[in-house]
């Protein structure tokens, strides 16, 4: 499934798009899900004519790119399916990086099985010096981090190589120009984009819909709405923990068992953030998420 239109679905049937609704039981048994069905999907089709047809099942998802619905009632709310990577987009400015928001959508990512690369835009904002300083860490840790800027048309070759020949998925909140980066990546999209607040410096939703594109370059992409919160998917305590290679050597070193990693003495991941062995802003992310 490339595309969701509400009840209609296009899906990409053997080179051609094909327009389907969902089967009863599909809309009925949403079970933990906020939604039966997203983009990435791969499905079984009843066709009814050469471009209309029925979805019959969802067949199991590889990978996903999930979060906790908005809501009272717990929900899973998945953006995409079976990708293979998220490319996580931020901007060094207007607005800065939120690095417990970063952390946020990299947990997210692993815990979906994805690979993650960081895209850090609008880098024409800010000096070199800042950029190495603010993302040091990440690239310490083996993360692969492009710094581009659409505006400027920089980084944008180091960007299409990272999304060549792949599954990926732009993701990352408001106003941070993930849009302007496909557009810039491959200018026939001519995706929508706007400015973002020039008063309250709050990006302003532009993507809607979530679609799969394919790449002139080889790859497909898909463009999801900027989110301004996110709320993780019932994470495991052993999957929290994979989203955080730079903190796993520490883990099982404290000098208590049940160690909280908040204020106990010889807590060894407090030790290794005070040594600057660990960046302190992620053990901060990793306790705000409710690691232990």
């Amino acid at each position: 499934m490339i595309e969701n239109h509400g009840a209609l679905f296009d899906v990409l049937l053997d080179g051609r798009v094909v327009h389907c609704h969902l089967r009863g039981k599909l809309k009925k048994d949403k079970q933990t899900r906020a939604a039966p069905i997203a983009a990435g999907d791969r499905v079984e089709v009843m066709l009814l004519a050469l471009d209309r047809g029925v979805v019959e099942r969802v067949l199991p998802r590889e990978t996903d790119l999930s979060r906790k619905a908005a809501g009272s009632i717990p929900l899973e709310q998945t953006l995409v399916a079976n990708v293979d990577q998220a490319v996580v987009v931020f901007a060094a400015a207007e607005p800065r990086t939120n690095v417990f928001f970063l952390d946020q959508f990299l947990a997210m990512a692993s815990a979906g099985g994805l690979e993650q690369v960081i895209c850090i835009n609008k880098c024409d904002l800010v000096t070199p010096q800042f950029l190495a300083e603010e993302y040091r860490s990440y690239q310490r840790i083996g993360y692969r981090v492009v710094f581009a800027s659409a505006y400027r048309s920089t980084g944008i070759e180091d960007l299409r190589d990272a999304l060549k020949e792949r599954r990926s998925v732009m993701c990352g909140p408001s106003g941070v120009g993930k849009s302007s980066l496909v557009n810039a990546v491959s200018p026939g999209f001519s995706l929508r984009t706007t400015e973002i607040g020039t008063v309250t410096h709050k990006g302003r939703h532009t993507t809607s819909a979530i679609s799969l594109l394919e790449l002139p370059f080889g790859g497909w992409v898909a463009d999801t709405p900027g989110l301004r919160q996110l709320g993780l998917w019932e994470p495991s305590s052993d999957a929290l923990r994979a989203a955080f290679p730079d903190l796993a050597p520490h883990f099982g070193h404290c000098r208590f068992t049940n160690c909280s990693h908040r204020h106990e003495q010889g807590c060894a991941l407090r030790i290794a953030a005070a040594r600057d062995e660990i960046d302190p802003r992620r053990l901060r992310s990793f306790l705000q998420m409710g690691g232990r």
